[in-house]
C-alpha cells in the first residue's frame, strides 16, 4: 500500500511540475505587444513547428520504438501504425469541420478551424507524455527501487524543461491569430493539464497500459506531424520571408537540446 502511495505522489508531483511549466512557457505571451507578435509573426509559427516537429521524433516516434522493442513488438510496424492513425485522425477532424462550416468562408471560421487542430495536436502529444511519467513511477513502486524513483524524477523534470516551449508554441500562434492574451495563455496553459490528469490514470492502471505506450506515443507524433505541415508551416513561409524558416530552424533545435541533453527520449 506504501508502494503504490509514493507512486501516486511521485506522479502527481512529476506531471504537477510538468504542467506547471507548459504554464509558465504560455505566460511568455504576457511579455510581447500585439505589434511586436504581427512582426515576427513568421517567426512565432515556425518556431512552433521546430518545436512540435523535434518533439515527435525525439520526445515520440524514438521512445516509442525503443519501449516497442523492449516489449518484443515489431517496433517499426508500431509506430508507423501510430503514426499514420494519429495524422488520419486529425485530418478527419479538419474534414469534419471544413463540411460543418461549409458555405461560411469568412475568416474567423477558418482561424477557429486551426486553432481547434492546433490545440488538440498539441494536447493529444500531451498525454502519453503525462503516461510516461505516469509509467516511470508505477515500475519504480512495483520494483521498490530508489534509483527507478530517481529515474522518474529526472524524467519529469526533463518533460517539464520541455514544455516551456510548447506551452509558448501554443500561446504565440494563438494570440497571433487574434485571441486576447489572456485567452491565448488560457488555451496554451490548459493544453498541459492532460498530463497530470493521466499520469495519475496511468499509476492506476499501469500493469494494462504498458503494453499500447508505443502506439500511444507514434499516434500523438502523427498528430503534430499533420498540424504542423497542414497549418504551421504554410503559415510561417507564407509571407515571402525567409524569418519562418529560421524561426523553425530555432525551434527545432531548442527542442532537440532539450531532448537529447537531458535525456528524456
Amino acid at each position: 500500500m506504501k508502494t503504490d502511495i509514493s507512486a501516486l505522489t511521485g506522479a502527481a508531483l512529476g506531471t504537477g511540475f510538468t504542467f506547471l511549466m507548459t504554464v509558465l512557457g504560455a505566460g511568455i505571451i504576457f511579455l510581447f505587444k500585439e505589434k511586436m507578435l504581427e512582426k515576427i509573426q513568421g517567426i512565432c509559427m515556425g518556431f512552433a513547428g521546430g518545436v512540435m516537429m523535434a518533439a515527435l521524433v525525439w520526445s515520440l516516434l524514438i521512445p516509442a520504438m525503443e519501449q516497442a522493442s523492449d516489449q518484443k513488438q515489431i517496433a517499426w510496424l508500431v509506430a508507423t501504425l501510430g503514426f499514420f492513425s494519429g495524422g488520419m485522425l486529425i485530418c478527419g477532424l479538419d474534414f469534419l469541420l471544413s463540411r460543418l462550416q461549409y458555405g461560411n468562408k469568412t475568416e474567423k471560421t477558418k482561424w477557429r478551424k486551426e486553432t481547434l487542430l492546433f490545440v488538440l495536436a498539441v494536447t493529444l502529444h500531451n498525454i502519453p507524455e503525462g503516461m510516461a511519467v505516469g509509467i516511470a513511477f508505477a515500475m519504480a513502486g512495483m520494483e521498490r527501487d530508489t534509483l527507478l524513483f530517481a529515474q522518474a524524477t529526472a524524467l519529469a523534470v526533463g518533460i517539464g524543461i520541455q514544455n516551456l516551449p510548447e506551452g509558448a508554441a501554443i500561446a504565440f500562434p494563438l494570440k497571433r491569430e487574434g485571441m486576447s492574451s489572456k485567452k491565448a495563455f488560457l488555451f496554451g496553459g490548459l493544453s498541459g493539464i492532460v498530463e497530470p490528469t493521466f499520469g495519475i490514470l496511468t499509476v492506476l492502471a499501469a500493469g494494462f497500459l504498458r503494453g499500447f505506450m508505443p502506439l500511444l506515443l507514434s499516434f500523438a507524433a502523427g498528430a503534430m506531424f499533420y498540424v504542423v505541415v497542414e497549418e504551421l508551416i504554410p503559415e510561417a513561409s507564407g509571407s515571402g520571408e525567409k524569418s519562418g524558416t529560421w524561426g523553425m530552424f530555432v525551434g527545432f533545435a531548442v527542442m532537440m537540446i532539450l531532448d537529447v541533453a537531458l535525456n528524456t527520449g
